[in-house]
């Protein structure tokens, strides 16, 4: 009897299902998924919610470089020979995740091209974004970075339509990740909300005035320091 045709690999179905050097965590809100300093022998995927990613210095400062989304790897450090967590990642809301084992990944990735594909996609936009927040960072006042940064918290498209941020992220967690105080957050938060460019409904609502503000660098966003 002829052999049954080999099923073809679904990337998405493999990141979803428990298997050999995988698993399916849960972590509630404010739980650690990883420490830095702790051994790195794992990639992670979300599936659902945000994870924060902050750093501590040796003088103990913490401060928050970036924000998970679904859809996501995190902790891919450990493919590049890093044995230890430079980071710590902590669950924003109730989280869904994908652990994978280094080893299980390294094979995946040899093995299966159209999950490499995916990993490859997800490594080059995120090389793109770690650029664009550096010139952001260098160039840009931090009116500007922060209106950015809402944009990018709210997944904020080119349809115009009003865009909620999901979950919940505090003045202080703002200024951490454009680098400055939480009193200037608060400044330009009230200076956002009386222009229109956003809303509080319980949460924060990003409107297409301040994409527009960003892009064509109105007036209304300029240097401040």
């Amino acid at each position: 009897m002829p052999k049954a045709a080999k099923s073809a690999f679904d990337p998405k179905l493999f990141l979803a299902k428990v298997g050999q050097g995988k698993a399916i965590l849960k972590f509630d809100k404010n739980q650690v998924v990883f420490s830095q300093g702790d051994a790195a022998d794992a990639v992670f995927y979300l599936q659902k919610g945000r994870i924060k990613v902050l750093v501590v210095s040796e003088q103990g400062k913490e401060a928050v470089v970036g924000i998970m989304e679904p859809g996501q790897f995190f902790g891919e450090g450990c493919l590049n020979g890093h044995p230890l967590r430079i980071s710590t990642t902590v669950a924003m809301e109730q989280c869904l995740i994908t652990s994978i084992a280094k080893s299980a990944m390294l094979v995946v990735l040899r093995a299966e091209p159209k999950f490499s594909e995916l990993f490859m996609a997800y490594l080059l936009s995120r090389n793109s974004r770690i650029e664009e927040d550096l010139i952001d960072q260098l160039f840009n006042s931090s009116e500007k970075r922060l209106a950015r940064l809402l944009l990018l918290l709210a997944n904020f498209g080119t349809d115009g339509a009003t865009q909620p941020i999901s979950a919940k992220v505090s003045q202080e967690t703002l200024a951490e990740m454009i680098g400055t105080t939480r009193s200037r957050v608060s400044f330009f938060m009230n200076k956002f909300r009386k222009l229109g460019f956003i809303s509080y409904n319980g949460k924060i609502e990003v409107h297409s005035s301040l994409l527009n503000a960003v892009l064509y660098d109105k007036p209304e966003i300029v240097r401040d320091d």
